[in-house]
């Protein structure tokens, strides 16, 4: 199991189930478009779709929270690009980008659960969170398993 989430070649020779290829595209589209989110939206986010309440807030707090999220959405586009780069290029990588994905997701669970933050309602990004986690649960077993295919 290792060996296929840390190959030896990072090369496009993929041996997973050909649907984990399928379901990685809407978590590469996800990242990407939810970084450009963070970066162009005049609240980067922060009050629109996570409902951190920002006119409860002093000006310069405000901006230093929008400033804060649009630097995450960079953070952000750079994985989705590299998660682009696995899809179209290194396949190889495919389970450790379902990894990647997974232990975000946990680890966002736990830093949120030390240091949890003040909304005002529930965060619109729940949702599609939630599904991007089943979605990525499904991919990571499928990259793992099965003869799979190979591709030149």
């Amino acid at each position: 199991m290792l060996n296929r989430i840390f190959p030896e070649s990072t090369n496009d020779q993929y041996r997973g189930h050909v649907l984990a290829i399928w379901l990685f595209i809407p978590i590469v589209l996800m990242k990407i478009a939810i970084s450009l989110l963070h970066i162009f939206s005049v609240d980067g986010g922060a009050q629109s779709v996570s409902t951190i309440p920002l006119d409860r807030y002093s000006v310069d707090a405000a901006e230093n929270i929008i400033a804060i999220f649009s630097r995450m959405g960079l953070d952000q586009l750079l994985l989705g690009l590299i998660f682009l780069a696995i899809l179209v290029r290194y396949r190889a990588m495919l389970p450790l980008g379902y990894a990647v994905v997974l232990l975000g997701y946990l680890f966002g669970k736990g830093v949120a659960m030390l240091k949890p933050t003040i909304t005002a309602g529930e965060s619109g990004a729940s949702t599609p969170a939630m599904i991007l986690l089943v979605i990525s649960v499904a991919g990571f077993l499928l990259s793992l398993v099965g003869r799979g295919i190979q591709n030149k």
